[in-house]
């Protein structure tokens, strides 16, 4: 008897309670980190990653989840090919003795269907600091094209680059950099 009114209490709970976390995969097409970062005071100057992969879990039922970001350092590009050689070198990404740039989560926070809170780890050039990310859009659902169930996330933060070693022009160049990671992800 205890089994049956167990079963019948179970099935009158609405499915999206049990949902299970779904994890995803990012896709690098459609997945866009870049950054802002003042030059010389004159201007803003922009720049972007060309080369991302990671794995993000969602479990929008218990507003969790999990972030596994990795960055290949070595595919930066703002524009101009001088530039990107030095922003490279030594003096700023040291990209070949550090070519990935991570950021794993320690704790999400969905606050409602289309934002939350990812606190976690950031590591470049070997240096890791806490960077709580700011997500201000999430979107779940099947893609219209081919029908994969896929999420979608805009996330900031703000970082010092002295933080994780990257000195050089300091203060010429800004200390400041603001990130924006735009990703898309495929169900697996």
């Amino acid at each position: 008897m205890r089994k049956t009114l167990l079963l019948i209490a179970m099935s009158t709970v609405p499915a999206a309670g049990f949902a299970a976390p779904s994890t995803y995969t990012v896709d690098p097409a459609h997945t866009y980190p870049h950054f802002t970062i003042s030059h010389l005071g004159f201007s803003t100057m922009h720049g972007r990653f060309d080369a991302t992969e990671g794995k993000i879990t969602v479990d929008l039922a218990g507003k969790t989840g999990a972030v596994d970001i990795k960055i290949d350092a070595n595919s930066i590009d703002t524009g101009f090919q001088k530039r990107d050689d030095h922003l490279r070198s030594p003096d700023f990404l040291n990209a070949a003795e550090f070519p990935a740039i991570t950021y794993k989560s320690s704790k999400v926070v969905i606050s409602d269907d289309s934002s939350a809170t990812v606190e976690g780890t950031l590591t470049i050039m070997g240096v890791s600091k806490p960077v709580t990310l700011a997500v201000d859009h999430i979107q779940c659902g099947a893609n219209p094209m081919n029908k994969k169930e896929m999420c979608g996330f805009n996330a900031t933060a703000t970082i010092k680059r002295s933080d994780f070693g990257v000195n050089y022009a300091l203060p010429a160049v800004g200390d400041e950099m603001k990130i924006t990671l735009e990703v898309e992800a495929v169900k697996d």
